[in-house]
C-alpha cells in the first residue's frame, strides 16, 4: 500500500493539541481538530480556527486521487461547506 499523506500524518501526530496549517495560497491560520482518522488512505477531520474566524467549522478532506489535504469551511450563516485550499504545511502552534 502506498505511503499516507505526510501532511495528513503530522496533522493526526499534532491533534488534539492546535496546529498551524499552511495553505497553498499563503494564507496560514491555527486549528484545534476534535478529531482526525484515517480510512486506508482517506484522511478525515473536523475542528475549528482558534486564531481567526472562531465562529466557523472547518473540515480535513482528502482528495480523491490522496495526493492533496483540502481544507473546507462551514460557517453560521452558509449553507453548506465551501472549500478554503489546499493545506501544504502543518507544524504545532505554540499558541
Amino acid at each position: 500500500m502506498p505511503d499516507l499523506n505526510p501532511v495528513a500524518k503530522r496533522i493526526h501526530n499534532v491533534q488534539p493539541r492546535p496546529v498551524r496549517l499552511e495553505l497553498a495560497d499563503g494564507d496560514a491560520g491555527v486549528f484545534e481538530f476534535t478529531s482526525t482518522e484515517f480510512f486506508q488512505r482517506e484522511f478525515r477531520g473536523e475542528g475549528v480556527r482558534t486564531d481567526a474566524d472562531v465562529e466557523a467549522d472547518f473540515r480535513l478532506v482528502s482528495s480523491e486521487d490522496y495526493e492533496r489535504i483540502l481544507l473546507g469551511r462551514s460557517g453560521p450563516d452558509d449553507d453548506g461547506w465551501t472549500m478554503v485550499g489546499e493545506v501544504v504545511a502543518a507544524e504545532r502552534s505554540d499558541d
